[in-house]
């Protein structure tokens, strides 16, 4: 049979082989499928329950009623989707076996391609029960957001992914003593991305900072959306634009970690 293909030989059943064997890996372990769906639900409990005190305390609050409980599943959403990436990855750190990977016919990409779909999925298992606690409990009906929903969930995927493969570089380069990084940079981003309070709160030399990174157009549109009724469609096509421009920055720096690892020898002690 014909082996199906994609541009540049890129094998449809090589990606297809990744992504069975990191279901399958997801599927043997009980604890795994519990902690996705585990931390997004008290997460959205927990701010839910915040927000719901807020609201009956404040009139700004309650004119932005949802913002708070929006905000949260949007950053579940970039957090979830680089953490989703990384996971699948470090499970071939931990078992020693992204050394036979690369000597394997799988190419870089289709590595990447892999975990990216993989990520969506892990992502789906935790975010989709979060929406529907925040629609039971709070009245909170996140699909309501509409098309603009969409724009959101690309934009916030596109740079997890981007962080995601940048920080996994690091890792096959210098092995498992950077493995905390994959856990933190993304909090890093946080306070910069204004997930729970608007760009105006910074000083204005961070600003420039801030507007650099895509998930701040994100939330800034997502309260534009819920407190003023508007779509902001101009953010978004910016934080697209941030997006393609890290999205090929950080396959390069992957690619290019990966070689000076292969150059090292490093990539043969990955797991140590």
């Amino acid at each position: 049979m014909t082996e199906l293909s994609l541009h540049r030989g890129i094998s449809a059943h090589r990606i297809g082989a990744m992504i069975l064997r990191y279901w399958y890996l997801l599927l043997s372990s009980w604890p795994r499928l519990l902690e996705l769906l585990y931390w997004p639900a008290l997460q959205v409990i927990t701010w839910g329950f915040i927000q719901y005190y807020i609201a009956q305390n404040a009139s700004f609050f309650a004119r932005a009623g949802g913002t708070l409980i929006g905000a949260v599943i949007l950053w579940d959403i970039l957090f979830r989707g680089q953490l989703g990436f990384s996971i699948s990855f470090l499970e071939e750190m931990w078992a020693r076996n992204l050394g036979n990977l690369m000597m394997s016919p799988l190419k870089p990409i289709e590595f990447l391609l892999s975990l990216m779909i993989m990520s969506l999925i892990r992502l789906a298992i935790g975010v989709i029960p979060m929406t529907l606690l925040a629609l039971f409990l709070f009245h909170f009906n996140v699909y309501a957001l509409g098309l603009p929903l969409i724009a959101f969930f690309c934009n916030l995927i596109f740079t997890s992914w981007s962080v995601g493969i940048f920080v996994s570089g690091l890792v096959v380069r210098n092995g498992l003593g950077a493995e905390s990084i994959v856990w933190t940079l993304m909090f890093a981003i946080m306070p910069l991305a204004c997930v729970y309070y608007p760009v105006s709160v910074l000083p204005v030399w961070l600003q420039y900072v801030a507007w650099a990174l895509p998930p701040t157009y994100v939330f800034e549109g997502m309260r534009a959306l819920l407190i003023e009724n508007t779509f902001r469609s101009d953010l978004m096509l910016d934080a697209l634009l941030i997006n393609a421009v890290l999205l090929v920055a950080s396959f390069g720096a992957f690619l290019a970690l990966l070689r000076s690892a292969k150059k090292h020898g490093s990539l043969l002690s990955a797991g140590e």
